[in-house]
């Protein structure tokens, strides 16, 4: 009894601190989730960072506003640039052009954009007949 009383008694500790940080400004869930976003942007899509937010507990209403930054046109162009990073090369056959979509997609991006992503480099490879 005596140590969970004491766990009582030091997370109203802890919640006084919190409150405390967060009237003088040191503590932020807008800065969190705005670094969080930015973290992530180019390394993740729309999809996984709306998801980092939530599990790290981000209010739905603060998320959707850190989320805004974050351009839908551009989402194309950050999911290229990611591929060219990690691969480089265009798919050599179709198990490569599967793996390459996959990643795509596991990093939060559309399944249409890493679609169009993967397609066009193994387009700009192939000799125009």
């Amino acid at each position: 009894m005596r140590r969970l009383a004491s766990a009582n008694d030091q997370r109203a500790e802890v919640d006084g601190v919190l409150d405390e940080l967060e009237s003088a400004g040191l503590l932020s869930d807008v800065r969190f989730s705005a670094a969080l976003v930015e973290q992530k942007r180019a390394t993740h899509g729309r999809r996984a960072i709306a998801h980092a937010l939530r599990e790290k507990g981000v209010d739905a209403g603060q998320a959707a506003d850190a989320l805004g930054a974050l351009d839908t046109d551009d989402e194309r162009t950050r999911a290229q640039a990611l591929w060219a990073r990690r691969f480089g090369i265009p798919p050599r056959d179709d198990r490569e052009k599967a793996r390459q979509i996959r990643f795509l997609i596991a990093r939060g991006y559309p399944g249409s954009i890493a679609f169009d992503v993967v397609r066009t480099a193994a387009n700009l490879s192939s000799p125009d007949v």
